[in-house]
């Protein structure tokens, strides 16, 4: 394999990540503009029984019902509870921060990406996949200041949910060695729509959407599966520590949606950490792919 063939699926993983930047922001708004009527286990809910209807059309039209594998339902199961607990702590922060804060928290996950990658994945850190770990999260640190505001339990749902989509992103990488991304997503909305029904039910209430919310839930269905769809299609092609950091540059563009849509603030410190930013990611890209086994 030569270099320019390697570095040119890194550059392939980055444009799925782009993909799944997009349907990511795109469900952070939705989310918040119907945090008032739901919570967050029926929110996670109603988005997986539209993932079931727009995932069992594409696989009956396109009758990949082969693609439907049985032989790692647990490690499904593993992936799909610990996607459960990140995205539900991660609605609940929606409302009650700033959303560039909560992206900025949230994107400690490559940090623990790159932790646990080498554990669980068998991957090797490097000294680029650990400077562009240090150099994105004090970037994160610059825009999120951390320490300029009490602990809130917006701020703690935040910092928990990277944990758990570290782990979700881990667990993504080793299903598709041998997982079709169609069977990865089918198990996703159906296990979750379980989940969501335990756990939006458990009260014995259950919310129904409403004529102003079911466009906002149609919407975080469709941005669900597209974001899962992208992210573990760049996972398929290239290692988990050099895909996840790409995911930083969501940064700056929630800061300025929040600045201009919710009147949220955008200082000197958050452009300054987003350019850090997008330049960890560009020495990570570059470096790795120039240093690629031929």
């Amino acid at each position: 394999m030569s270099t320019e063939i390697t570095l040119s699926k890194i550059l392939q993983g980055a444009a799925w990540m782009t993909g799944a930047i997009v349907a990511f922001t795109s469900m952070a708004i939705a989310g918040r503009a119907i945090n008032f009527a739901h919570d967050t286990f029926e929110i996670m809910f109603f988005r997986s029984l539209v993932g079931i209807l727009i995932m069992a059309s594409i696989i009956l039209v396109t009758k990949r019902q082969s693609d439907l594998r049985k032989n790692r339902l647990g490690l499904h199961f593993l992936r799909n509870i610990c996607h459960f607990a990140g995205q539900n702590l991660w609605f609940f922060a929606v409302p009650l921060i700033p959303l560039a804060q909560l992206f900025a928290f949230e994107f400690t996950t490559p940090i623990w990406v790159l932790l646990f990658s080498p554990l669980l994945l068998g991957e090797r850190l490097t000294m680029v996949n650990i400077a562009t770990a240090a150099l994105g999260f004090l970037g994160v640190l610059m825009v999120a200041q951390p320490g300029s505001a009490e602990i809130s339990a917006g701020m703690l749902a935040a910092a928990g949910c990277a944990i758990f989509f570290a782990l979700t992103a881990i667990f993504t990488r080793k299903l598709t060695i041998d997982q079709p991304i169609v069977c990865i997503l089918f198990y996703l909305t159906v296990m979750q729509a379980g989940f969501g029904l335990v756990a939006a039910g458990i009260d014995g209430a259950i919310k129904l959407p409403t004529a102003e919310t079911v466009p906002w839930l149609i919407l975080i269905g469709i941005a669900g599966l597209v974001a899962h769809f992208c992210l573990t299609s760049a996972l398929a092609i290239a290692p988990a520590s050099i895909i996840m950091p790409i995911d930083f540059v969501r940064l700056p563009v929630i800061a300025v949606i929040g600045m201009l849509f919710y009147n949220e603030p955008f200082s000197l410190m958050i452009i300054a950490g987003a350019v850090l930013i997008f330049g960890a990611n560009y020495l990570n890209i570059v470096v790795t792919g120039r240093h690629s086994p031929k």
